[in-house]
């Protein structure tokens, strides 16, 4: 599990720095030809699109790298088993949530299907909007990765006083 999770990291990683280069040169540009006097009247709002699809993918590659913001103080107090129960459950409520997020995020792409960018109107929002249901779903396929370890994992960390997610790196 942990190679497929390296694996499936990298893509990720190549996913986003993408991304990232695409917002750059078109942010780029936009900036080039306002300063010619010659702005792009899609620019802006290309931008702030590849930004948001931005955060989705780069939130897919944290939920690999375990990077997410979290509190585990508490969790790291508990003995072995409770804690891993606690993870565990943990887990399965953020594999519930990005499930349900990206189901009603497939479910509303035919409602957006009418709409489009406004200054862009070849491009239809649906298409915009699918960084929500594909991003669930790559989260919820490293969250279930995670998982797994979580469950097999058989003895507790090695080394007094490291969380589990630093254990399973």
């Amino acid at each position: 599990m942990k190679r497929f999770r390296t694996a499936y990291g990298r893509l990720l990683e190549w996913a986003v720095a993408a991304l990232m280069v695409v917002l750059f040169v078109e942010v780029t540009l936009g900036v080039i030809f306002r300063v010619l006097g010659q702005s792009l009247s899609w620019y802006d709002e290309v931008a702030s699109h590849l930004l948001a699809w931005l955060t989705f993918y780069g939130a897919a590659l944290a939920s690999v790298k375990r990077a997410h913001i979290g509190c585990p103080e508490v969790v790291e107090m508990m003995s072995w088993r409770p804690r891993k129960v606690a993870n565990i459950v943990a887990q399965i409520f953020v594999i519930a949530f990005f499930t349900l997020l990206g189901v009603v995020g497939a479910w509303i792409m035919p409602v957006l299907a009418t709409d489009a960018l406004i200054s862009v109107p070849e491009i239809p929002m649906s298409v915009v909007q699918s960084v929500i249901p594909i991003s669930s779903a790559l989260i919820v396929v490293a969250e279930l990765a995670y998982l797994a370890e979580l469950v097999w994992q058989k003895a507790p960390p090695t080394v007094p006083g490291v969380a589990i997610a630093d254990e399973l790196q």
